[in-house]
């Protein structure tokens, strides 16, 4: 175990017997720091479902593109948890990371904490320790009372497509998960919304209009599609004729598009030029990501194709369904493990029209509130698909070579996409 894990395994210790959705416990330990979540640089805040960590890849690409430097807070990393923090378009160098951990573990004094907030605190200090010109900050769970949400006046505020997911924590309804999301805008920050279903645009049009905020909706002020091949983007500023995203997949577009309008919108230092070479350098791993190399894909025979996607609730599966179903036709074999919180059969939906050869289904390895292997197989099986469980990714990809000339999607959660990449020896960075 590296110091980096230790620290962590003793943080997460520290998790409270039951989790209220509140501030209360990681405002004194920032007071303890001298408050740095009020010393950042300016701060696009972004919550949503879906498309969080995209939208945020696009606005990195396009401050970078002009030549800003650009603080980045994702989560769930996939390999290392240095992936979580990038300072200044760096990842946090590990020595950096332990010492900042220490010191706030220490200054928390061994109370009840979760991972998420004592984590956070961490990367506030961080943040505020370094020069930058930017901060992007994602989100965790939620809005009101994510961790996150401890920053008071953010520049402008993104909130990507809600759909369902965490219902546990943030409402059984789309309009109750939009009520916890509304809970980053802010008065006086500008605020860009993206594609929203009804009873989600009407939650958020209330909450703006409390705080005296006129968003730009998507669809509606700021469109972005695809014509030719290009991206072609449109607002009250005019038109850009721009090149594709480099992230594979029509809701790509939708995705770049509002990142153009945020940036814009928010008065960023960014060019029609910046635009395009952000759209054409842009990564983000393991959103419909091809594995052409490594460990795993030396299991596929040539002409295989290896695509791994972290997606896992039925918005991000529609999306790579829309994505799968673009390409041109291969037989398709899926590759599954998913976390116990989410129902096998809700993301299998949108795939039943690609009608794939075959579903090899495992359990996410080391995760303890996993799906089982059996049962996410027995759950496909009860839907009409052709599903087997394996023992691991390593039998799942010798029985995907079998099938002749297959596209294998390896999906279903983020955990064993982060699991794939460190055993196919693929660095998420």
């Amino acid at each position: 175990m590296s110091r980096t894990d230790a620290i962590l395994a003793r943080l997460s210790r520290l998790h409270p017997k039951l989790i209220d959705l509140s501030l209360d416990r990681m405002l004194p330990l920032l007071e303890k720091l001298g408050n740095p979540q009020d010393r950042l640089p300016p701060t696009i805040h972004v919550a949503g479902t879906n498309a969080k960590g995209s939208t945020i890849a696009y606005l990195r690409a396009f401050l970078e593109a002009s030549g800003k430097s650009v603080h980045v807070y994702n989560s769930p990393h996939l390999v290392r948890f240095n992936e979580r923090i990038r300072l200044a378009g760096k990842l946090v160098g590990t020595r950096r990371l332990n010492a900042a951990l220490e010191e706030v573990e220490a200054l928390n004094g061994g109370a009840p904490i979760t991972f998420f907030e004592v984590t956070t605190v961490t990367a506030f200090k961080l943040f505020a320790e370094t020069k930058a010109d930017f901060l992007l900050l994602e989100t965790g769970m939620g809005g009101t009372y994510d961790t996150t949400n401890v920053v008071k006046h953010p520049i402008g505020t993104v909130i990507t497509p809600i759909d369902l997911d965490h219902q546990g924590f943030l409402g059984n309804t789309v309009a109750e998960i939009a009520v916890s999301k509304a809970g980053i805008l802010k008065r006086g920050a500008k605020s860009v919304m993206g594609l929203q279903r009804d009873e989600a645009r009407a939650v958020l049009d209330r909450a703006a209009r409390k705080l005296g905020i006129a968003p730009l909706w998507q669809g509606e002020d700021f469109h972005g599609t695809s014509r030719d091949g290009r991206l072609e983007y449109q607002d009250e500023q005019g038109l850009l004729d721009l090149p594709p995203p480099a992230l594979p997949g029509p809701h790509q577009f939708e995705n770049a598009a509002l990142a153009i309008a945020a940036a814009r919108h928010f008065d960023l230092p960014v060019d029609e030029k910046a635009f395009a070479e952000g759209l054409r350098c842009v990564t983000w791993p393991a959103r419909m990501q091809p594995i052409r190399t490594g460990k795993l894909r030396d299991l596929l025979p040539p002409g295989h194709e290896l695509w791994l996607d972290g997606g896992h609730n039925p918005h991000g599966a529609a999306a790579l369904a829309r994505t799968i179903s673009a390409m041109p036709k291969k037989p398709l074999v899926m590759i599954m493990g998913m976390m116990n919180t989410r129902p096998p059969e809700d993301f299998l939906a949108p795939f039943r029209d690609l009608h794939p050869a075959k579903i090899f289904t495992l359990t996410i390895p080391g995760e303890q509130n996993a799906h089982g292997a059996e049962e996410i197989a027995a759950r496909a099986r009860a839907q009409g698909f052709a599903a087997k469980a394996t023992r691991s990714i390593t039998t799942a990809l010798k029985a995907a070579a079998k099938v002749p000339d297959a596209r294998v999607l390896i999906c279903g959660s983020l955990y064993l996409a982060g699991d794939v990449l460190a055993k196919n020896g693929t660095r998420p960075d």
